[in-house]
């Protein structure tokens, strides 16, 4: 019987996310039939992974020391496979500036930004609103600010320590949030999320009932085609590896949608791509994966065979 370790919990600011990830991923790779050690992960990472002496390692955190590269250099050293994407390709995918860069650089729209010093932003708008400050490598809209047009600038930045020296400032994007998962060399489908909220922050993402999913999207299949295909050019061009999420804003508002390919470039824009996305049956990845044909379980089953060193 093979032995995984799931890592779970950390040290991030989205801890109690992937401790909700890890058990679910754990009780159904237990209900596939694997030996599972579930592994709350301390600073004594490397003692914690010799007492369970694991044939594959699941990685199961989310944020920074789970998805940032740090923990993967980590199990590089380590030696045993492991799941998700590998060192080079974490930290980029987290580092949303520079990966921005890539994807622009492969014709992929992303929204107009810069880094900037947080204390600087919270005095004085470092672009004319509306506009979004958030930090740089983080998810799970942790730490996000939404500056409306005749807002002043958020001077309670200031204080936010957590968003680190210097934050992302982008355009704000507006339109409708869309999501394309990738695994195995395909995108499965693209989901729209109708937050609840005013906008799709962390309470629309984890509360119960905080965002209604609609899979497959009711969109164009030009549009659903041009979603799929720019969430597999950034898998593949940051160097991903397992399964990835990435995440989409379409103003569909006066587009063109009857075949004018440009006018739907125009219009779609990519947020950014998450190396490790959430891991519960009712997550956006998962949904999707259930949409063609896998279950939850099936899933998991997969992201472990998956798994190889060095990654």
């Amino acid at each position: 019987m093979k032995r995984v370790a799931v890592l779970k919990g950390g040290i991030s600011s989205e801890r109690d996310v992937s401790l909700v990830s890890g058990a679910e991923c754990a009780k159904a790779l237990r209900d596939e039939g694997y030996d599972v050690t579930e592994i709350d992960v301390a600073p004594n990472l490397w003692e914690q992974l010799n007492s369970a002496d694991p044939d594959v390692i699941f990685n199961a955190l989310h944020g920074e020391w789970g998805e940032d590269g740090r923990v993967q250099g980590i199990l590089d050293l380590f030696g045993a496979p492991y799941t998700h994407s590998g060192v080079m390709a974490s930290a980029l995918a987290m580092d949303k500036h520079r990966s921005k860069a890539v994807l622009r650089d492969i014709g992929i729209t992303v929204p107009k930004g810069a880094l900037v010093p947080r204390l600087s932003a919270a005095k004085d708008h470092p672009m004319e609103p509306p506009y979004v400050a958030k930090p740089n490598a983080q998810g799970s809209s942790v730490g996000v600010y939404i500056v409306k047009e005749g807002d002043a600038a958020p001077s309670d930045m200031a204080n936010n320590e957590a968003m680190g020296d210097l934050i992302l400032v982008e355009e704000f994007i507006p339109g409708r949030e869309l999501t394309v998962a990738v695994m195995d060399g395909k995108a499965l489908a693209v989901t729209e999320i109708i937050p609840k909220t005013e906008w799709y922050d962390y309470e629309a993402k984890y509360a119960d009932g905080g965002s209604a999913h609609v899979v497959p999207a009711k969109i164009s299949d030009d549009v659903t085609e041009m979603c799929k295909t720019w969430a597999l050019m950034a898998h593949e061009a940051l160097g991903c590896r397992g399964i990835t999420r990435s995440d989409f804003r379409f103003n569909d508002i006066n587009s063109n949608v009857s075949g004018d390919l440009t006018d739907i470039v125009n219009k779609i824009v990519m947020l950014e791509l998450n190396t490790q996305p959430g891991m519960t049956p009712t997550s956006l990845a998962p949904e999707q994966a259930a949409h063609v044909g896998l279950s939850f379980g099936q899933l998991c089953r997969w992201i472990v065979e998956d798994a190889s060193w060095p990654r």
